[in-house]
């Protein structure tokens, strides 16, 4: 290819990388298209796109490990592309082994063999560096001054959008979180282990909500409303939320109104996740066959949303162990709730749940791994500090 040919393919690229990048607002999505872009352009075999965690003092990046995709975290400082976010200083290595501030940790876990790296920071509008962009191994020779200097111009191409998608998704993760520990409250007052169940029912909707052939930002709003279906519980009070022996017909009545104080606390929120929450928690205790609760709903006149959170509460709630039941198999839950199929829930649901039900198993084991780890990290907190409250005033 002539130099003209090289430079036009180059211009070309770069006007696909400008339209790609500003047509994506989630940070996960945009920085897969960048690393994939970048590479392309740079003609180098991989590209990695690191981000500053200032609150952590590392830095993170997506790496592949097989056929999964894993979170890589290492302190601000480490390897190369720790020095290019310390120092804001580019690197360009013709030979990485024999550069001492490259780590060969990675290339051990993976197999795979480093040879050139080109490493430009990623600057903010404060002039602060806010990631790195790391290319490695060119498919032929090594990274001239022309690649450094078009990394660099693909760098301030990419960084205000990553900037932009970095203050959304901190808002995003921030508004999640809110509702979330809304969710905890009434949880906390019905019964223990409540993250655990949040988590994993939260999981089950979004995947059968997926599965159902809702878009992606659809079923991540069943998946992060859902956890506030039960919210109308912190309106009951404790003589019967609590009570251990079976409710009076009085009192049963009483405590089915959580669904409807739940709608009430809910309903008139400017925020499209607690309005969709209002909608799950009216209507997550109506049945297909139309026995359900509040308000005797059957069918299709049931919202789409509390069909499949129904059906994703009490499978989980089958295989969780409480004080008054053992967990039941993963086979068992999943033969109780066909057999309610067109009674309690929707069909179509429930044949979703059978279809993906190995997605399901593996997304639960995730939630419990998940699970596990923080226990572990509550169990060996320092002696004497309060892990369950603070302390006193």
């Amino acid at each position: 290819m002539g130099r003209r040919q090289e430079l036009e393919k180059r211009q070309t690229l770069l006007s696909r990388f400008g339209r790609l990048i500003a047509t994506e607002s989630r940070l996960e999505s945009l920085l897969t298209i960048i690393a994939e872009e970048v590479r392309n352009i740079l003609d180098a075999d991989r590209c990695s796109v690191f981000l500053v965690d200032a609150y952590k003092g590392e830095l993170w990046t997506k790496i592949a490990l097989g056929m999964e995709e894993k979170i890589l975290r290492m302190p601000l400082g480490q390897g190369i592309a720790g020095f290019v976010a310390r120092t804001g200083s580019a690197v360009n290595i013709r030979e990485a082994y024999r550069d001492t501030r490259f780590t060969q940790d990675l290339d051990r876990i993976t197999g795979y063999q480093t040879r050139t790296v080109l490493a430009v920071p990623l600057k903010g509008r404060d002039g602060q560096v806010l990631g790195v962009f790391e290319v490695l191994n060119k498919s032929k020779g090594s990274f001239t001054d022309e690649d450094e200097g078009l990394l660099r111009v693909l760098g301030t191409m990419a960084a205000s959008f990553i900037e932009n998608a970095s203050l959304y998704d901190d808002l995003r993760r921030s508004h999640l979180e809110t509702i979330y520990r809304m969710a905890l409250v009434a949880e906390f007052r019905d019964q223990k282990d409540t993250g655990k169940h949040l988590r994993r029912m939260s999981r089950l909707s979004g995947i059968l909500a997926s599965a159902m052939g809702m878009s992606y930002q659809e079923s991540e709003d069943i998946r992060y409303a859902s956890p506030l279906h039960d919210i109308g519980k912190v309106a009951i009070p404790d003589v019967i939320l609590r009570k251990p022996e079976k409710l009076s017909v009085e009192e049963y009545e009483e405590m089915k109104r959580h669904t409807i104080y739940g709608s009430q606390m809910l309903i008139n929120a400017e925020s499209r996740l607690l309005r969709l929450a209002a909608l799950i928690a009216i209507a997550h205790h109506e049945s297909y066959d139309g026995t359900g609760y509040p308000y005797g709903l059957k069918g299709e006149a049931i919202p789409i949303e509390a069909r499949i959170v129904s059906v994703a509460d009490v499978f989980d709630a089958l295989i969780s162990k409480r004080v008054y039941k053992g967990a039941w198999t993963l086979e068992d839950a999943l033969a109780h709730i066909k057999s309610l199929s067109g009674k309690q829930f929707d069909g179509a649901v429930v044949e979703r749940l059978e279809q993906c039900f190995d997605d399901v198993v593996a997304a639960l084991e995730e939630e419990d791994r998940r699970s596990a780890v923080e226990e572990a990290v509550l169990l060996f907190q320092p002696t004497g500090q309060s892990v369950n409250r603070p302390a006193q005033a």
